[in-house]
């Protein structure tokens, strides 16, 4: 993989105040962006989605050769409809991920991996630092 990316994102009430975290690392394991964006009013999936699609879009913007990714996401329900495995119901989520598909065409292939919240800390501290310094 040319780039490993942890994403996350959260809501405070579900919905509530949301924000959303990504940690870009290099092939090396190196740590060559963070981002973190406070989303407004939001629930978990949705933060979820937009952290994915802040995620694709700054992969983007570091390399313009099309990269393979590795996608990490403590989101089970995002990694398995990203995956084809569960369907996509609720409308918001399916223009959402109609948004991430079409991103994923930029690349030449991306893999979606659900990991433990343990495994997510960085990501996950993002969220936390955006809704804080926005509430």
């Amino acid at each position: 993989m040319n780039l490993i990316i942890n994403t996350d994102g959260g809501a405070r009430g579900n919905p509530g105040p949301a924000g959303i975290g990504v940690v870009i690392r290099n092939a090396e394991n190196q740590i060559i962006a963070e981002h973190k964006q406070y989303i407004g009013e939001a629930t978990n999936n949705v933060a979820e989605y937009k952290a994915l699609i802040l995620a694709l879009s700054e992969a983007l913007a570091h390399s313009p050769t099309p990269l393979a990714l590795e996608i990490r996401m403590d989101s089970e329900l995002i990694v398995r409809q990203m995956q084809g495995r569960y369907k996509i119901k609720e409308p918001t989520l399916k223009l959402l991920a109609a948004e991430v598909l079409k991103l994923i065409k930029n690349f030449k292939h991306v893999a979606f991996s659900h990991v433990p919240r343990e495994q997510n800390k960085e990501a996950d501290k993002l969220v936390n630092e955006a809704i804080d310094a926005a509430i």
